[in-house]
């Protein structure tokens, strides 16, 4: 990656890792997004609670002129633009979370998110120091949020504290470890380390999960990739590692994909459409806990135009927004053939 698309992938992983942790469960799994607008193309960044992490930007070779200051400009490459916080802790459906972009600069960004989407006081410090070569030479940051009933002497000391440390950067720069930072960010109060996690980049992608990818595209893709004649190479954006499927792989491959499937988290006439396309026998019309999002519209304002559009051709399922009795019947009354 260019170092601007290093230096703002290398802020979002820190954070991830940090918040990864904050979950609870073994299996938790919690999921940054940055959409944006500029050149970068947005950035995705998943991570457990075991502290592990992995992540990608959209165009790794971007580059743009410096900013004001002479640093990276990362407020730049990233753009204006939404961030999506993802927490899939095995419950029917995952807590999605969406804040605007206020800086772009990830770290204030963060700080809106939980002020705002988890009503948590925080303050976040993200930075990356990079080598003259393009490597990266340390990473690190901070999340300090308050609990509840603190007292207003604390909030001033903590304020005051974080108003002094101008770049995280800096401070690593200076040869900082995470405790040495701790102690400049609480400075002035008791300190003590409870637990220490190890965090590494860790990608769980294998042959078996492209082989389902492959098969959920459908039987009409997997025929024009066969009709060419020709391997494929598929690619994971998180690791970079390549997997090749020949001819006579994937032939065995759309054998699986007759078996009838159905998707989930179809919210638009499109959506439909390209499911249809795809071959599968059903859809579930699910905003995926999307209520929490004033932008995200109720299931019931969507399926009519979804029953005119592909109503008749496949299966249309429910989930979300169902409640009582009356709400079911007035998801069958809107052309939906089952309620989940």
């Amino acid at each position: 990656t260019s170092p601007v698309a290093t230096a703002a992938l290398g802020r979002l992983l820190t954070a991830g890792a940090m918040m990864g942790t904050m979950m609870k469960g073994d299996k938790d799994i919690l999921t940054l997004q940055i959409k944006a607008g500029g050149p970068l193309e947005g950035i995705t960044v998943t991570a457990d609670s075991k502290g592990r992490v992995k992540g990608y930007v959209g165009n790794p070779d971007v580059c743009i002129p410096a900013n004001s200051k002479g640093k990276l400009d990362v407020a730049g490459a990233v753009g204006v633009g939404f961030m999506n916080v993802i927490k899939d802790m095995g419950l029917k459906e995952p807590y999605v979370g969406q804040v605007a972009l206020q800086t772009s600069e990830i770290a204030e960004d963060l700080t809106y998110y939980f002020a705002t989407s988890e009503q948590v006081p925080s303050a976040v410090g993200l930075g990356v120091l990079m080598n003259k070569d393009n490597t990266v030479r340390q990473a690190g940051g901070f999340i300090v949020q308050l609990m509840p009933f603190a007292e207003e002497s604390t909030i001033a000391k903590l304020e005051e504290n974080v108003q002094k440390i101008t770049s995280v950067t800096n401070l690593l720069e200076e040869g900082h470890t995470p405790e040495s930072l701790l102690e400049k960010v609480l400075e002035g109060f008791d300190m003590e380390i409870n637990e220490k996690v190890p965090t590494e980049f860790y990608c769980n992608c294998s042959r078996e999960r492209v082989e389902k990818a492959l098969i959920s595209i459908g039987r009409k893709e997997l025929n024009e990739m066969i009709q060419e004649g020709k391997s494929i190479e598929m690619n994971c954006h998180f690791c970079n590692k390549n997997y090749e499927f020949t001819v006579e792989e994937l032939k065995e491959i759309i054998s699986y994909a007759g078996v009838p499937f159905i998707l989930k988290g179809i919210m638009t006439v499109n959506g439909a459409k390209k499911a249809l396309e795809a071959g599968a026998a059903g859809i579930v019309v699910s905003n995926h806990g999307g209520r929490v999002l004033d932008q995200c519209p109720a299931t019931a304002e969507v399926l009519p135009e979804i029953v005119e559009a592909v109503g008749g051709k496949m299966t249309i399922l429910v989930d979300g927004g169902i409640r009582s009795g009356m709400d079911v019947f007035k998801a069958l009354a809107l052309g939906a053939d089952g309620v989940l």
